[in-house]
């Protein structure tokens, strides 16, 4: 059982809210901090080292690696193991984060503590989350574009989505109803930003991570699946 203090913070989009307790798990100190890094900075940077538990959010990477660089010991719940020990639905952000501080304060096993990736590997990973937009995006576009010809009473030819426009201009099919031309354009422009990106993910593999290259010698892996992997595992 941990005898200093224990803080419990409930992350919030713009505000989060905070409990501590002390080695006997009285309260000591309950209050609200703005989710930006000079704000989080100012409120513990100045403290003796804490034990501090979060839950995994869309804000626990970057908060759990500023609160240890600030030299606080970070516990980063499985937010699921917390619920089936709380048993409860009840969403209050104080009693939250009170009994983060508590389950941390008992035994930090309990919560099945997860380790985020370092903050490199997060940036090169939202490169595939981008490329990943894009790729639904135009799905969306084409099946659209198919959609409306349908409802027309005509069927657009069958064809990649890589190939969608150049097909569609090659036929001269880009007029066959209003606004079909626009669609055409923006497809077009997505293919193009897509294989722009496969040309830096195609780089990055090579600079950053040349252990892509080991898994690239598998039939039918090629640098997208590889990258995804390794920055997955990290």
């Amino acid at each position: 059982m941990h005898q200093g203090i224990t803080a419990g913070i409930d992350l919030g989009d713009r505000q989060s809210d905070v409990c501590e307790l002390d080695g006997n798990g009285q309260v000591v100190r309950r209050h609200r901090v703005a989710m930006k890094e000079r704000q989080l900075t100012k409120v513990f940077q100045r403290q003796t080292p804490l034990r501090i538990v979060l839950e995994v959010g869309t804000h626990s990477p970057w908060v759990s690696r500023l609160l240890e660089r600030l030299g606080h010991e970070v516990i980063v719940a499985n937010p699921r193991k917390v619920r089936l020990i709380s048993q409860s639905d009840d969403k209050h952000d104080q009693v939250d984060a009170e009994l983060l501080a508590r389950l941390g304060r008992v035994d930090p096993s309990l919560l099945r503590p997860i380790r985020h990736r370092g903050e490199q590997a997060q940036r090169d990973r939202a490169l595939l989350g981008v490329r990943d937009g894009l790729v639904r995006a135009r799905v969306r576009l084409v099946n659209q574009a198919r959609g409306q010809a349908k409802a027309l009473g005509t069927r657009l030819p069958s064809c990649t989505t890589v190939g969608f426009a150049a097909r569609l201009r090659k036929e001269e099919l880009t007029c066959l109803y209003p606004g079909l031309e626009i669609l055409v354009e923006q497809v077009d422009q997505l293919t193009q930003q897509i294989r722009g990106l496969d040309r830096r993910i195609e780089a990055l593999c090579k600079a950053r991570y040349p252990e892509t290259e080991l898994l690239r010698q598998v039939t039918g892996v090629g640098a997208l699946t590889a990258l995804a992997f390794v920055l997955t595992l990290e």
